[in-house]
């Protein structure tokens, strides 16, 4: 290597800038004394410079290298006070990985050397372990940054975005999605360039789906405690780089991969929403390693306990608070989003503990710098935005409460379809809110129905066969004694706990299966599901699979006639809800466009409009929602029907409405639950126990074809 000299550069832009002629290099630390430059060979193994950043402006610690040339790793060394009691861990034996790398070279491997105080100590009885100074070199162990070229995008590439209102998202991992696959080549399972397999893609059209969210892809290492019962972080919540796409989905080693993954959906149609971790990093409380943040300037980068700075602030249950309060620590954040969506092209994101993201000094606020900061960039306010709104913190449930653009994930609706179909007595009320948009959560400062993000189930917690084949979590093979994930599931088994031979059971879990696919697809809002569901995947009643890299989580793509009809069943639905806009909902019913658009009406089993006395009934579990279209240019009526009780029960279609209903679903119908028959005006039929009925009047769906009314029906 040439480069024999280091000048002053320039503060901004932060990370490794190369100019055609070297590098420009300025890390961010506001309580440094000392900034070293590491240059490694290009393998990232072996030091073969070290140059001391002669500059600093700002807090921006700043050097530019001439000669420098894309492919060079490096990593910083950053000295400093080391006292853990006034917030401070700085630790210049350890090598640290720039905050806006963008690429890696090397594995991350976990070693001794990464925790900065002496572990030893502590384990002979030593308390205040870590105020004992180590002074072994982590620098083997350490993947390097990797100075990379400019690259040219062309800014004429059209995306494609999908109104809220049809937005329907599916939730997948990266690598579970195609682990199993047997059309896609064995190189490139479980990769960005996997996923973007045209067989793959074929799949998820044919769903029905518009916006595939995949679970966190930014470069994540694994826990250590994880690492010493044979583990892994499946889900990837443990974030290290946040530029950087996860080294473990790459087949090759660019990240242009993920952008050509991203440019492939949109050529199909769909959207790409990350799931992204802001709220914590990988490197854990104060007995966690020193890897970048915290050996960078570990009071600026983390919320610390007020009364005792060793300790973090543990809102996100993960061990730290990432500290967004600062300026410069937001501006990583925010430049990371415009990364990945204006470089790499994603079209949103879900926030994973979105309430860390609007806690100030005296709570959470829906108007906090953050938000105010994405509301005014020129690019993210024109993404998809999502909140998972809560996090472990004193307040953190803040469900209807974010910004009027931002959509939430709506655990309500999750929680009350849960208990309306596993028979729980009262739920009429509390589901059909859940059915009309949530507006009693979401109604105010202009926010409309798809504000909330209806679920049944998501990667955390139950598949939805384990929801209806579990009463319990069945965790022990994450070694945690069977303490960790929900305790409250709002499950039911059915009568056995697990898999079970019985037909009468199965059959009715299937049919438990079709209720709750329907009834998301029904209701106003924005549906999510989750990967697998659709096919019938079981985790064996594993409700917190975070730690499982194998088939419990992979996606199963064997041929199975009753999966393929579960499957059927899933695209109808959704095609279903296409046809109809009323249940895209643009509008709550105060507003006046929505009233434009149609009607909803809420029947008893007699037919009738539902009253007060009705709501109030606890054992009222039969009941219809109606909804009218087209008054001015074709009327046409969508009548649903729910019955949530283990008995059958006749219910009595509407008077003085259109002469003919035509029976579209009957999730009963274990044989053929797609169907197509007609009922007389005026009729009185049979609902079957813990099924629904969806009949239409006026004009049927297009290629919805009509079958043998033979129905098969079992209690």
């Amino acid at each position: 290597m040439a480069v024999k000299e280091i000048t002053l550069g320039y503060p901004a832009p932060l990370g490794a800038t190369f100019d055609g002629d070297g590098a420009n290099f300025a890390l961010f630390s506001a309580h440094a004394s000392a900034v070293e430059l590491c240059f490694f060979d290009v393998r990232g193994e072996v030091e073969i410079a070290r140059f001391q950043l002669p500059e600093r402006t700002h807090d921006i610690w700043h050097g530019y290298v001439p000669g420098v040339v894309p492919g060079q790793c490096y990593g910083y060394r950053v000295y400093g006070s080391y006292d853990p009691a006034a917030g401070h861990r700085f630790n210049h034996h350890k090598l640290l990985l720039d905050p806006y790398a963008r690429h890696l070279q090397g594995e991350f491997k976990w070693h001794e050397a990464h925790f900065a105080y002496d572990r030893g100590a502590y384990d002979r009885g030593n308390t205040r372990k870590d105020l004992s100074f180590d002074t072994r070199d982590n620098a083997l162990w350490m993947p390097k940054a990797v100075v990379t070229a400019a690259v040219e995008r062309c800014n004429t590439r059209t995306r494609h975005r999908v109104p809220w209102q049809r937005t329907i998202l599916y939730e997948t991992h990266v690598r579970g999605f195609t682990m199993l696959h047997p059309d896609v080549p064995e190189s490139l399972r479980g990769t960005f360039a996997g996923l973007s397999q045209p067989q793959v893609i074929a799949y998820l059209k044919s769903l029905g789906i518009t916006s595939v969210e995949l679970l966190p892809v930014n470069h994540h290492v694994d826990e250590f405690s994880l690492l010493q019962k044979r583990l892994s972080n499946y889900w990837g919540y443990n974030s290290l780089a946040f530029f950087v796409p996860h080294a473990g989905y790459l087949a090759g080693d660019s990240s242009e991969e993920f952008r050509t993954m991203v440019d492939r959906f949109h050529d199909a149609g769909l959207e790409v929403i990350l799931d992204v971790v802001f709220n914590h990093t990988c490197e854990g409380d104060h007995l966690g390693p020193t890897l970048s943040f915290r050996g960078i300037d570990n009071a600026s980068y983390y919320q610390l306990v007020a009364g005792d700075k060793r300790l973090y602030v543990n809102d996100t249950g993960c061990g730290n608070t990432v500290n967004l309060r600062h300026p410069r620590v937001a501006q990583l954040m925010m430049d990371s989003l415009r990364y990945w969506a204006g470089e790499m092209g994603v079209d949103g994101f879900r926030f994973d503990q979105a309430t860390v993201l609007g806690r100030q000094e005296k709570g959470f606020s829906d108007s906090a710098t953050l938000f105010q900061i994405i509301a005014q960039d020129p690019l993210l306010s024109t993404c998809k935005i999502i909140a998972e709104p809560w996090d472990m913190g004193p307040g953190g449930y803040q469900l209807g409460h974010f910004p009027a653009a931002w959509a939430e994930l709506n655990d309500r609706f999750r929680d009350s379809v849960r208990r309306f179909w596993r028979g729980d007595r009262g739920m009429a009320p509390e589901v059909s809110r859940r059915l009309q948009g949530s507006g009693d959560i979401f109604e105010h400062g202009s926010r409309r129905p798809y504000a909330s993000v209806n679920y049944v189930t998501s990667h955390d917690g139950f598949t939805l066969r384990d929801l209806v084949s579990y009463n319990n979590r069945h965790n022990e093979i994450n070694l945690e004694d069977n303490n960790d994930g929900h305790r409250e599931n709002f499950s039911c088994n059915h009568g056995v706990e697990g898999e079970t031979d019985n037909h009468q059971i199965n059959s009715l879990r299937v049919r438990q299966q079709r209720n709750f696919i329907a009834t998301l697809a029904m209701a106003q809002g924005v549906p999510m599901l989750l990967a697998g569901d659709e096919r019938g995947r079981s985790q064996g009643g594993n409700n917190n699979a975070y730690c499982q890299d194998n088939p419990i989580n992979w996606q199963q793509w064997k041929v199975d006639p009753d999966l393929q009809q579960l499957t059927d069943f899933t695209c109808a639905m959704l095609r279903l809800r296409r046809e109809f806009p009323l249940l895209q909902g643009v509008g709550y019913s105060a507003q006046p466009y929505h009233s434009e658009a149609g009607v909803f009406q809420w029947l008893n089993g007699d037919g009738k409009p539902m009253h007060r006395k009705h709501w109030s009934e606890a054992d009222n579990q039969l009941w219809g929602c109606l909804l009218e279209e087209g008054a001015q240019t074709g009327r046409r009526l969508l009548l649903v029907i729910f019955n949530a009780s283990d008995q059958g029960h006749q219910f009595t279609l509407p008077d003085g409405e259109l002469d003919h209903w035509h029976r579209l679903v009957d999730t009963a119908c274990n044989q053929s639950p797609l169907r197509g028959d007609w009922l007389a005006p005026v009729a009185t039929f049979a609902v079957a126990p813990r099924s629904m009925q969806i009949l239409v009047a006026g004009a049927v769906p297009a290629n919805w074809h009509p079958i043998d009314n033979e129905c098969g029906v079992e209690a």
